[in-house]
């Protein structure tokens, strides 16, 4: 049976979108877990967001925040430094993203080009964040301690929208779009922050003599399509309204029957149990969605 790596994005996916609990999760986390499957969380959060929720889960993986932006390997991960990081607090930390203050200056240039006021993170208070986004107040103050990534609104029609994408794209950044808002971002996604800790996992299984891996990707939104891209699973949620994001449509992709981390949960537990059932009966299994 082939050892499983799996990736997952948080908002709308392993998190409720508006409780931002994973309780409905927790039957597959607690499968993964005896398994001692790695679960990575893939996110647009900061790593200051991100490091109260691994306590949470008692998650001991790696993590990528502000979508792809930097991957954070703990030191115990493996045996070797991976390449291009550095050592900061108790991880290895691999930069992939733009300078935030960078990405400032750039939607402000951007605003002017299109003559419309753009309302990033950095323009809302700490009320304004927690009415548009749900989060508490510590929350809030975590979400606003960016390093890499911009998020930000935009009240318009389509045209507006395409060409302020344009003005980004022309600026040699890139956007992508998540749940409640799109983000100005620097050359970096969730799929190639993923394929870096892929070839380190694979190097690691390596050096063991551990089975082949093969990886789980499970997300919700735009956002999420460079990792669902980069995985041999990849997993669509479904929003709240129990609609599935219209721009991802891959060939192989699983729809899980659910919404955000009930949807989660049953896709994961499906996929262990085809993978159970073929290593036994050794031929391919249909994979279950409801």
């Amino acid at each position: 049976m082939s050892q499983f790596l799996l990736f997952t994005d948080l908002d709308g996916s392993l998190l409720d979108s508006n409780t931002y609990s994973f309780n409905e999760a927790k039957p597959a986390l607690d499968v993964l877990r005896s398994k001692n499957i790695p679960v990575i969380l893939v996110s647009g959060k900061t790593r200051a967001e991100i490091e109260p929720l691994r306590e949470q889960l008692d998650h001991q993986d790696p993590f990528i925040v502000e979508n792809g932006a930097a991957v954070y390997v703990p030191f115990e991960t493996f045996d070797f430094t991976p390449e291009r990081s550095r050592r900061r607090s108790s991880y290895h930390v691999i930069e992939l993203g733009t300078p935030y203050a960078l990405l400032r200056d750039v939607l402000r240039q951007i605003e002017d080009a299109v003559g419309t006021p753009l309302r990033g993170f950095g323009d809302l208070s700490v009320d304004e964040i927690m009415a548009t986004t749900g989060l508490s107040r510590e929350d809030a103050l975590r979400a606003m301690l960016r390093e890499f990534d911009e998020p930000f609104l935009v009240n318009g029609p389509p045209k507006l929208i395409e060409e302020i994408c344009r003005q980004i794209v022309t600026r040699g950044l890139n956007w992508t779009r998540g749940g409640r808002f799109f983000h100005l971002t620097g050359n970096n996604d969730k799929g190639r922050a993923a394929e870096i800790l892929l070839r380190c996992y694979k190097r690691h299984g390596r050096e063991r003599d551990l089975p082949n891996l093969e990886t789980i990707g499970i997300g919700d939104s735009l956002n999420d399509l460079p990792l669902l891209l980069a995985v041999d699973h990849p997993v669509l949620v479904q929003k709240p309204d129990r609609s599935y994001d219209s721009d991802i449509n891959l060939p192989n992709l699983i729809r899980a029957p659910d919404i955000g981390p009930a949807g989660w949960n049953r896709a994961v537990l499906n996929l262990l149990q085809q993978a159970s059932e073929e290593a036994t009966s050794g031929r391919p299994v249909n994979i279950r969605t409801s």
